[in-house]
């Protein structure tokens, strides 16, 4: 059932250079605007701020009208508002076929996420075994050379101290390192 839709919203983009911040939040307004299911009655950009890092966040508070609820939805999807106010009308109604066909369009956006998620779970897992042998490797060339204190391994290799103990406990029990008065030292016979 098409009836026109006023909704304002809230679009950010947090990203680094400043340069492409704005560049990007433009190229989204842009697109918006070419599209003919929208129309952008009013549109308000806000100045990019530094955030911590080197971020810099900006967003753009937008006033749009469109026709559909469905229009509605796949700019939520789309544009991934962070805040979103329908104006008028004050009461939407929906066919069954609108409810159906909006549930099953969230339902396949939510599976895409989902397999984006276990994908990139997938290779973080693989990142992180990989990254687990390579340390591995790299404390044990470094204590074949000599003895060092954590905060010795720590500035050798770049890992936050607090987190190469619990790495270094777990070699340990592994017993391919000891630890003596603060002191890492190689085994003798590493196991294979």
């Amino acid at each position: 059932m098409e009836q026109e839709i006023v909704f304002r919203t809230v679009i950010e983009v947090l990203g680094k250079p400043k340069e492409h911040v704005d560049a990007a939040l433009k190229g989204y307004i842009d697109n918006l605007e070419k599209n003919n299911n929208f129309s952008v009655a009013d549109k308000q950009f806000a100045e990019a701020q530094q955030q911590n890092e080197g971020l810099w966040v900006t967003f753009v508070e937008l006033e749009v009208k469109t026709n559909s609820v469905k229009h509605l939805t796949g700019f939520c999807f789309d544009y991934m508002p962070s805040v979103l106010e329908i104006i008028t009308p004050q009461k939407i109604l929906f066919e069954d076929v609108e409810v159906s066909q909006f549930l099953n369009d969230l339902q396949a956006k939510l599976h895409a996420v989902d397999m984006v998620a276990k994908q990139l779970q997938t290779e973080n897992n693989i990142l992180n075994r990989s990254l687990g042998s390579l340390l591995k490797n790299y404390i044990t060339l470094i204590l074949t050379r000599q003895n060092l204190t954590s905060e010795q391994i720590s500035q050798l290799t770049g890992v936050n101290q607090d987190k190469l103990e619990d790495f270094l406990d777990q070699l340990i029990d592994e017993e391919r390192v000891d630890l003596k008065e603060g002191i890492y030292m190689l085994k003798k016979e590493v196991p294979a």
